[in-house]
């Protein structure tokens, strides 16, 4: 793969996507896939932002029964359904278990059990899986002696048991936004990382006609011209919709701070512990690659979302929920190995607090403000992007001059994806490759699915590059095969968003000065440059203080 606006002339697109989280991904492989000529623009990297922010969940939502959006919540249950089938290697089944207190009124058991039935029957159709080992059951209620017995960690004060039931966790989002990057690469679809859109384009009768843009990496501007531009900024819609407002601003768009910690080990490994606290909000604790995943919290950004950070008043709200609902009580600032951050794009603005704002997602035709030939996407959510990508397509149709197709999104593999039975692929794998440890053969097997192989063609021609350089396996071929096929251009890129080697948390001094050592020869910097890509690590590894 490689950035297209390197070489770009005035080739026109038949649709230009602003933005590369998992929105903009999924319009762009929907368009590509339809026959519609593609470019897509990101002013970072591929899920940099948002998409990274997650609790490495696909769910259904269940919350979301509680403000009666049913409509939602089906939705949701199937596309989780979905993004089992066509991306088996990153999404899994996994037992939840959320834990019943007296209080809230919304946490009893007989109130929870009801909306667990409603969610059982919205999701009728769980097991049309194509890899038939991803079952999921019927919910079932536990006592309290049961949950304690599965999850001693869990607060015993007040406890009167748990409902135990299925939803997906995903265990490499940014990987899962970068398959459907691939995809869309895969139909011809051009696509860029660090290419900030600088204006808008219009012709003589006011339509909007492409963008300019500014590859950040060379510091040159490019016009790109297209029929349609859709607007998937994510938390920065209303500001790139600013660009065409010449005269005055749109209505800004309210947005949501969420924030995650990962410590040492706390729960077992067999399932995900959800709590409510006092005031009536879930947060939940994932066990995830032998650590404790954490999250999140919910409260209204005022502010440039560029300037957005995690904050030590952030991560201490969050473990004060935690130690008000969950285990003893003692978990401190100094157990957070590390600790990540977003913003999410609300669409509805008359709830009091952003918790209860909807995650549903509005599609707007920009030409009723008189900015014809854009589309903006609001709000949403991770797991119906696939859909919401299709019903930005089906506007797009109505607008477009040309013939296209239906989507075939959901019924297609994404790229790299296209295994029928996982378990059966990674036994197949570890046999075929006996000299790699068999925690690397399942991780590159998961996280790289088909292309594995690519990783292992890498290592095999230099046997320094088959190092295991993470606790999951991982070698230094990956760092090679980032920069090579998957625009890694920085080491946040490779450690971050391409491997997994940063994001449990600093990995080490001498890992990080290897990683850096085989990334600074594959992108000729100099010595001066490796420091400076190391210490902005550092600087992303620390934790905040204030």
């Amino acid at each position: 793969m490689k950035r297209f606006i390197e070489d770009h002339t005035r080739e026109s697109f038949d649709v230009i996507v602003i933005g590369g989280g998992i929105s903009g991904a999924a319009v762009a492989y929907d368009a590509a896939s339809r026959g519609l000529s593609v470019a897509l623009v990101e002013k970072g990297d591929f899920s940099s932002a948002t998409s990274a922010a997650t609790s490495k969940l696909i769910h259904g939502g269940l919350r979301y029964l509680a403000n009666m959006e049913f409509g939602l919540v089906r939705e949701s249950l199937k596309e989780r359904t979905v993004l089992q089938n066509i991306a088996p290697n990153f999404i899994y089944p996994f037992p939840m278990m959320m834990t019943h207190a007296n209080l809230p009124l919304t946490n009893n058991k007989w109130v929870v059990k009801m909306g667990m039935i409603l969610y059982d029957i919205l999701s009728y159709d769980r097991n049309r899986t194509w890899d038939k080992s991803k079952n999921i059951p019927f919910h079932k209620t536990i006592n309290a002696k049961k949950v304690l017995d599965a999850q001693p960690s869990v607060k015993k004060q007040g406890l009167t048991g748990a409902s135990l039931f299925h939803d997906c966790i995903s265990i490499f989002p940014e990987r899962l936004t970068f398959a459907f990057i691939k995809s869309a690469y895969a139909y011809g679809a051009k696509v860029a990382n660090y290419t900030k859109v600088e204006s808008f384009l219009f012709d003589k009768g006011n339509k909007i006609t492409g963008v300019e843009v500014r590859d950040l990496l060379n510091d040159q501007t490019h016009e790109i011209h297209g029929d349609i531009t859709i607007n998937c900024g994510g938390p920065w819609a209303d500001i790139i919709l600013d660009m065409a407002a010449s005269k005055e601003k749109t209505e800004g768009l309210r947005r949501s701070e969420g924030i995650h910690i990962i410590t040492k080990k706390l729960l077992n490994d067999d399932s995900i512990v959800g709590s409510m606290t006092p005031n009536g909000r879930h947060f939940f604790l994932v066990p995830w690659r032998g650590h404790t995943l954490i999250g999140t919290t919910d409260k209204e950004y005022i502010g440039d979302p560029d300037a957005f950070r995690v904050t030590k008043e952030s991560i201490m709200e969050l473990i004060d929920e935690v130690n008000s609902s969950f285990g003893d009580g003692l978990l401190r600032y100094e157990d957070v190995l590390f600790t990540y951050g977003g913003l999410r794009p609300l669409v509805e603005e008359d709830t009091e607090e952003t918790y209860s704002s909807s995650r549903k997602y509005e599609i707007y035709d920009n030409a009723e403000d008189g900015f014809d030939g854009l589309i903006t996407v609001a709000g949403g959510k991770y797991t119906t992007s696939r859909n919401l990508a299709e019903n930005v397509m089906n506007m797009v149709w109505k607008k477009i001059p040309k013939a296209m197709g239906h989507t075939i999104t959901a019924q297609r593999y994404l790229k790299g994806s296209e295994i029928r039975d996982m378990n059966a692929f990674l036994m197949q794998i570890k046999k075929a490759n006996p000299t790699y440890d068999a925690r690397t053969m399942d991780y590159l097997g998961r996280h790289y699915g088909t292309e594995y192989t690519k990783i292992l063609d890498i290592a095999s021609k230099d046997k320094a590059l088959a190092e295991v350089i993470s606790e999951d396996g991982e070698i230094l071929a990956e760092v090679v095969y980032a920069i090579q096929n998957e625009m890694a251009v920085t080491l946040r890129d490779i450690m971050l968003r391409r491997t997994g080697t940063g994001t449990l948390g600093h990995p080490g001094e001498e890992i990080l000065e290897k990683i850096a050592a085989v990334a600074a020869k594959e992108l000729g910097w100099d010595k001066d440059r490796r420091q400076r890509e190391i210490a902005a690590m550092q600087e992303r590894f620390s934790i905040p203080t204030d």
